[in-house]
């Protein structure tokens, strides 16, 4: 509500009670895409950090293979292709390709689904501004709707309509803009520790090829 002496409420809070439906629906839904993408940011954070941890203790072996963690999951199906031995005619390459495709496909699953709600972040940082622009639109509408009504131009009529319009492309812009970096972060870091993982499987590979099951040796 407007106060006669001392004008309407320019506050942010006051512009987005005094904005129409259509506008406070654009605020609202880019207040909870916001909202949304520091939950997802917060848990890949977290995830990351728990990732980095299972890659360093595949690249030292040091996994236990009783373990729920990805590197133990790694090493168990690492040692499920080892103890199977060599198969007739099958080069000590092909040994250790199998040992690491195993391995391969088992982090490429575990790495999607750790991926999960990444791309929330990437639609928000592209789709907000626009969705933000779109609020910013309409109330500049509703303001100009406004002024033939009231058939008044004075910037005490103006500006309430106009600093509530321009306070969506605010707010589209706050969500946009760390959903953006948070995607770039995190797809950056999960290519990085994907990078380590496939380097601690080529060696974990190479390791294991070169010493077969002791029943595939005797085969040979």
């Amino acid at each position: 509500m407007q106060d006669a002496i001392h004008g309407p409420d320019l506050s942010p809070v006051g512009l987005i009670l005094q904005a129409g439906p259509v506008v406070q629906g654009v605020m609202a839904v880019l207040a909870l895409a916001s909202v949304v993408c520091w939950a997802v940011a917060i848990e890949k954070a977290i995830l990351l950090r728990r990732l980095k941890r299972e890659v360093a203790a595949l690249s030292h072996m040091e996994a236990s293979h009783t373990g729920e963690g990805l590197a133990a999951r790694l090493h168990r199906a690492a040692a499920r292709e080892w103890s199977e031995g060599r198969e007739q005619g099958e080069s000590r390459g092909e040994y250790r390709e199998r040992i690491e495709r195993a391995m391969r496909d088992l982090l490429g699953g575990a790495l999607r689904g750790m991926q999960g709600g990444v791309p929330i972040l990437a639609t928000t940082g592209a789709v907000a501004p626009f969705v933000g622009l779109f609020g910013t639109v309409w109330g500049i509408m509703g303001s100009f709707q406004g002024i033939a009504k009231m058939q008044d131009t004075s910037l005490a009529v103006v500006a309430p309509g106009i600093a509530e319009a321009l306070l969506a492309t605010a707010i589209g812009l706050v969500a946009a803009i760390p959903a953006v970096i948070a995607y770039n972060r995190i797809t950056l870091r999960f290519g990085r520790l994907r990078q380590e993982a496939l380097s601690a499987i080529a060696t974990v590979g190479a390791r294991l090829s070169a010493r077969p099951p002791r029943a595939s040796r005797a085969a040979e």
